[in-house]
């Protein structure tokens, strides 16, 4: 594997990006550094908003925020009616949650990596409504196993099929092409029995994501991490299958229907039903601009260079004694997870902030399953992106052995 950016293309992501003179940043699963043009579009909608007045300044920018459509449409290869604005990815996935229409005894198939928000609203369903949560088994080189998934979605015909592609708490990748041809080939047979929720989270921004491939119903992101668009922001794709069967949000608004009369209103047709009416046009703009940067860099080739990076860190983490890299997986994301015996994460993450590097620490709070699988309380998670440099990891290396001493 080798580099895919040349010095001089990485050092213009560099000079794009105020934030790389400041940190090695190294939490782009977290939320990663913006570009300084989607800086820029932010604070000039702000300043515009301060001359003339919100609602004056968003009509006057109605093209703009419309480009937030098409650059999703372009991110997830679907219609910009299939696509709504939202407040994270946590605020898409409750969205697309409370549409589905439970009732007692119902089943959600979901895997054991879930993102741990999602797990908890599955728990509350089960507490209010009384659904049932199953879990598909993992294979032992860690993911879902398709033939588990196979048999259970075809015996149980459960009413949700929910799956993260990368949880939080570590770098697997699912394997949601071979996923999304057995959710095909099964809905093909019960199209009226189960929906589909696929979670990119901590997807989108690292590799390309097409739903034309992917045969989910809705999926759901945030803009903040890989994508490096603004934090309070997220997006929604909601398929034709979705909308044609009426599916809804459970507290729609006034922007997703129109209230027609006294005891009837009207949804609107479009995937606007799952907004609200209020938003914060400065960060809709903020974040078609992240989009369109991504898209113009090369989805493919960002990929791939994660990929390359991740790979360097992960092997020269493995060569340092008392250090654990957590993740397993047929195939590894950007998301990079250790552990290291006898220490504190606080401690390791508050030394490399000393550094000027950035870190963040996960905890079994947050992925319950997998922590107590790996024997682990804790981790460190490092996620390099296409701008972080092979010298910032060596840097990184070095910082973690002198902590460690």
């Amino acid at each position: 594997m080798e580099t895919i950016f040349t010095n001089q293309e990485i050092l213009a992501f560099r000079n794009d990006t105020d934030g790389c003179k400041n940190v090695i940043h190294l939490n782009n699963a977290g939320a990663g550094l913006m570009p300084n043009v989607v800086t820029k579009t932010q604070l000039d909608h702000i300043i515009l908003e301060s001359q003339i007045g919100g609602y004056e300044a968003s009509a006057l920018r109605a093209s703009e925020v419309q480009n937030f459509y098409a650059q999703c449409a372009k991110l997830f290869n679907c219609k910009p009616a299939n696509v709504a604005f939202t407040a994270s990815a946590t605020d898409s996935y409750t969205r697309a949650l409370s549409s589905i229409p439970f009732k007692n005894g119902d089943i959600i198939l979901t895997d054991n990596d879930d993102f741990v928000s999602n797990q908890i609203q599955f728990l509350s369903l089960q507490k209010r409504f009384g659904i049932k949560i199953v879990r598909i088994e993992n294979v032992k080189s860690g993911g879902i196993d398709l033939n588990d998934l196979d048999e259970k979605l075809n015996k149980l015909k459960p009413k949700l099929l929910a799956i993260t592609h990368i949880p939080t708490n570590s770098g697997l990748v699912q394997p949601v092409k071979d996923i999304a041809k057995i959710y095909h080939n099964y809905i093909q047979q019960h199209s009226e029995k189960s929906w589909y929720i696929l979670d990119a989270c901590q997807s989108v921004g690292q590799m390309k994501l097409d739903v034309s491939e992917l045969k989910c119903d809705f999926l759901s992101i945030t803009c903040r991490k890989f994508l490096r668009g603004p934090r309070g922001t997220g997006a929604l794709y909601i398929s034709d299958r979705a909308l044609q069967a009426g599916l809804e949000p459970l507290f729609i608004d006034m922007r997703g229907a129109e209230w027609k009369e006294k005891d009837e209103y009207q949804q609107q047709k479009t995937a606007i039903r799952f907004e609200d009416w209020e938003f914060a046009y400065s960060t809709v703009l903020g974040t078609a601009t992240a989009i369109e940067y991504y898209l113009n860099i090369g989805e493919d080739k960002i990929w791939e260079q994660v990929k390359y990076l991740s790979t360097i860190l992960r092997n020269q983490l493995s060569s340092i004694d008392s250090v654990r890299v957590l993740d397993k997986g047929p195939e590894l994301g950007g998301l990079v997870t250790f552990h290291v015996q006898r220490s504190d994460p606080k401690f390791i993450v508050n030394e490399l902030l000393k550094r000027k590097i950035n870190v963040v620490p996960s905890y079994r709070a947050f992925g319950i399953i997998d922590f107590d699988e790996k024997g682990v309380d804790w981790a460190i998670r490092a996620s390099p992106h296409y701008y972080n440099t092979e010298e910032e990891i060596d840097f990184f290396i070095q910082s973690i052995s002198e902590i460690l001493i």
